[in-house]
């Protein structure tokens, strides 16, 4: 079992939910998800952190009791109290409690403490009414990382939207062929291949196409990046993520959204519509069907994010 924390912000509550659901089959209004599903933290923009639970108990004397049986032998430790929980502000743990707890719980471990450099890391934290520990780790923000491109468009995906809409794509990469056909800057692909996920690029644009290739050389990722429109394409994959091209001085017609959509529908089983204005209609006359969706904005610019299949 694991326990996940998430945090967002307002504009991107949608998003965040849409792709909670997606990785997990569920969502969480306290932004604290129990789950079977182990799902790395660094994947999601979202998630702060992950507990592996190792023991729970309805008391934390309870765990302190199980803890004993822990040997590190030579590896020392570090344990570390989780702040999130569902306490009432009037049950609230104050820092200097958390750290009793902490140094308690090490006290019982068999090993040493190492609160620099440890070899592992553990978390204690609360919930239902419960107390779990276990296996602890911290999302490192990836995708913060990816803010830093050599090329970019104010226009374009923000890091953390790109990554949530390639897990939303593809929430289990093994196995799963994807294709971005209209990459612009390579937001998605970027995100999409620093998480192990196979996905080629596409774009009519020569110049988007050099920047795309250019952004991915910076952070030393490989990946199958090609000029030409998606028509072209043959190959059949089983993801794709169609951003819809957008500026604030032209858009795409209706026509060319339709033969976007139709073109999306013919090379792909699964597809994530991103688009600045509704088209439902459109992509139910393309032959789809929506089954999730969310939202992110970005000031007054409001994107919808369409599950399709």
């Amino acid at each position: 079992m694991y326990i996940y924390t998430f945090a967002c912000r307002p504009e991107e509550l949608s998003l965040c939910h849409l792709e909670m659901r997606t990785l997990f089959g569920a969502e969480s209004p306290n932004h604290i998800l129990i789950s079977p599903r182990a799902v790395e933290p660094d994947r999601s923009p979202f998630m702060r952190e992950r507990l592996e639970v190792l023991y729970e108990g309805d008391t934390l004397t309870g765990i302190l009791e199980q803890v004993r049986s822990i040997a590190m032998n030579e590896a020392t430790f570090k344990v570390i109290f989780v702040k999130m929980n569902d306490l009432a502000p009037s049950h609230k743990i104050e820092f200097d409690e958390q750290r009793i707890i902490e140094r308690s719980i090490g006290m019982h471990i068999e090993g040493e403490a190492d609160v620099h450099n440890p070899d592992y890391v553990f978390g204690i934290m609360t919930l239902g009414g419960r107390w779990y520990f276990g296996n602890y780790i911290k999302s490192k923000a990836v995708w913060l990382h990816h803010m830093d491109k050599p090329r970019n468009y104010s226009i374009a995906l923000t890091t953390r939207v790109a990554r949530a809409i390639a897990n939303i794509a593809v929430p289990s990469p093994a196995g799963v062929t994807a294709i971005d056909p209209c990459c612009g800057i390579g937001t998605v692909l970027i995100e999409a291949l620093s998480m192990g996920i196979n996905i080629v690029g596409r774009d009519i644009n020569p110049f988007v196409v050099r920047g795309t290739l250019e952004n991915m050389a910076h952070f030393g990722l490989n990946g199958d990046v090609t000029m030409g429109d998606i028509g072209d394409v043959t190959a059949s994959y089983d993801a794709a993520v169609i951003d819809m091209p957008y500026n604030h001085y032209s858009r795409t017609t209706q026509e060319d959204q339709s033969y976007l959509l139709q073109q999306a529908r013919r090379i792909a089983a699964r597809v994530i519509v991103v688009t600045a204005e509704s088209m439902d209609e459109l992509i139910a006359d393309a032959g789809f069907t929506i089954i999730d969706r969310g939202t992110v904005r970005k000031g007054s610019f409001l994107r919808h994010i369409i599950v399709c299949s």
